[in-house]
């Protein structure tokens, strides 16, 4: 139930300099690519059909080899073989047909649902704002809300769940947030242009950070760029217009290129700051947080609805044998091991995401970047290597003690290559710099998502907590 693409993702990475499409190698085209930082796919590109496609465009090089001995045939090799680019499938042979991500368009995919929900004859769809939670003796009671009319009404029940997304109005009464905005996405539709592997979403390996595409319809390519910080180039200036233009567009795969610039032109550009929260909630009778309301991490792996979807399962296995919900105080110690309970699958997507964001954001240090491309050769080399970690990212093995593993295992290879095959002291210096930097990248979050109920989720008590007498 990942909100990314059927079957899996492209991640894309190069390591030269400079922007190099197309050669001519003896007087005539070779078949090869070389691309920015950003790196895009070479110039055959496998699809996930299996199919090979021509993906230059006719007369189009960046540089001409004249000669064709030892010299030319050789760095010809070499300029064309750097080009680099790795598919990456959800290892899917132990699960249902119907186990696969999907992407989708979200406005179209949120009104589907609403529409759903609304047709059950016990289900009551409502329009207004909620202005405040209805509390009585520290017990929830329903909230207060305005209609479109600017009608003030309210409405009680003896349990209230608060899912009111990233921008919660509601969220301080419930829990202590403390909300990082590590990062801006930039958002673009693509038109009537096609993925350089269809039926899978990219990530893109770029500077300062990565940027996205994925399909949102047969037409339609989402393109989300993340921009470091929390400020962005002003879209009302043209300073988003010139950034996209001058810093992102080199870095895009050739055959997004134009659809990406026209994008860009048609000035339909919209900013969503990413922000990460903790799950920190202070247990409130009548009341539970869900959602991003509740717990957030970076967009980056998107898998924020599958932990969203993975919680309401945990949620209705905990309400169904319930029979009366009115003993909110007895209600509200029994649903404390939801917050236990939902760690296996929350706690390794948000770790995952916060790591991978660190890892394949571009940087000067000289260990991060070893990291940076550690991880991509890792992912590369297949079978367990790439299954393992796409596993975690989907949820389809929510194992935190696996992610710990595969993420140490992603910087003691990053040593291995440092170190082979002659280490020298600027070399082990680096190494060592690189499982600092990684154990820096991922103990802090692992410990914001708490140690105890991340690995040892059997010893909380309110794991064992039993259903309240009907």
């Amino acid at each position: 139930m990942l909100d990314t693409y059927v079957f899996g993702w492209i991640i894309c990475a190069a390591l030269s300099a400079f922007a190099i499409r197309n050669l001519v190698f003896a007087g005539k085209k070779c078949c090869a690519s070389l691309e920015t930082d950003a790196a895009m796919c070479a110039e055959n590109i496998t699809t996930a059909a299996g199919e090979c496609r021509q993906s230059k465009r006719d007369g189009e090089v960046d540089v001409v080899i004249v000669g064709a001995g030892v010299a030319g045939s050789a760095l010809a090799y070499t300029l064309g073989k750097d080009g680099k680019h790795i598919r990456l499938s959800y290892p899917l042979e132990k699960f249902h047909s119907d186990v696969a991500g999907r992407s989708f368009h979200n406005g179209r995919f949120i009104q589907r649902m609403r529409e759903k929900a609304a047709s059950l004859p016990n289900v009551r769809l409502e329009q207004g704002t909620v202005t405040s939670l209805l509390e009585e003796k520290g017990v929830i009671k329903g909230v207060q809300y305005k209609t479109k009319d600017s009608q003030e009404l309210s409405v009680c029940a003896p349990f209230t769940i608060v899912c009111d997304g990233c921008f919660s109005n509601l969220r301080r009464s419930l829990c202590n947030p403390k909300v990082d905005v590590p990062s801006c996405f930039v958002g673009l539709v693509l038109e009537n242009c096609e993925l350089p592997c269809a039926n899978h979403g990219h990530v893109i390996l770029g500077e300062p950070s990565p940027v996205l595409f994925y399909p949102i319809s047969s037409t339609e390519i989402r393109c989300l760029v993340d921009v470091p910080g929390q400020k962005v180039p002003s879209i009302s200036n043209g300073e988003m217009a010139k950034y996209l233009k001058t810093v992102i567009a080199p870095q895009v795969p050739h055959e997004l290129h134009d659809a990406f610039i026209a994008a860009v032109d048609k000035g339909r550009i919209r900013t969503m700051p990413n922000r990460s929260m903790p799950a920190a909630p202070h247990p409130t009778p009548g009341a539970l947080l869900m959602g991003d309301a509740f717990n957030m991490r970076h967009p980056l792996t998107g898998g924020g609805m599958t932990v969203a979807l993975s919680d309401i399962v945990v949620l209705r296995n905990l309400l169904r044998p319930l029979r009366n919900l009115n003993d909110a105080p007895s209600l509200c110690k029994y649903l404390e091991s939801f917050y236990t309970l939902r760690k296996p699958v929350a706690s390794t997507i948000n770790t995952l995401a916060g790591a991978l964001y660190k890892v394949f954001c571009a940087s000067p240090d000289p260990a991060r970047k070893e990291m940076r491309q550690a991880c991509f050769d890792y992912l590369s080399l297949g079978g367990q290597f790439s299954e393992g970690p796409i596993s975690l990212l989907s949820g389809l093995n929510p194992r935190p003690l696996t992610l710990v593993l595969h993420f140490f295992a992603v910087a003691i290879y990053g040593v291995g290559r440092l170190l082979l095959p002659f280490p020298s002291p600027k070399r082990i210096w680096i190494g060592l710099r690189l499982i600092s930097s990684a154990s820096g990248i991922i103990m802090p979050i692992i410990k914001a998502e708490g140690v105890r109920q991340m690995f040892f989720p059997t010893t909380v008590p309110a794991y064992y907590r039993n259903p309240p007498a009907a």
